[in-house]
């Protein structure tokens, strides 16, 4: 199953701790259908070599909505590419 969602789409959260809150979507899990957002689930990490760091966690692709999409540019088609010569 493909995911309508991809990495740098613009997504709303609909359900959860941070409803409401959008972001432009980091990383996806589509086998796990799960999503990472920015700034949204921050949460506190500590690493012996740097010490506390704030990333953010993956939230299920169901509690969130597609705002927009990532802009991309389309290629020309063949035919569209033989009536221009």
């Amino acid at each position: 199953m493909s995911l309508k969602i991809r990495k740098g789409d613009t997504v709303q959260v609909i359900s959860g701790a941070d409803k409401g809150k959008k972001g432009s979507v980091l990383e996806v899990k589509p086998s796990a259908m799960k999503i990472k957002i920015q700034g949204v689930k921050v949460q506190t990490h500590y690493d012996k070599k740097d010490g506390l760091l704030k990333k953010e966690g993956f939230i299920d692709y169901s509690n969130v909505k597609l705002v927009e999409t990532a802009a991309k540019e389309k290629k020309a088609t063949k035919k569209s590419a033989a009536k221009s010569k």
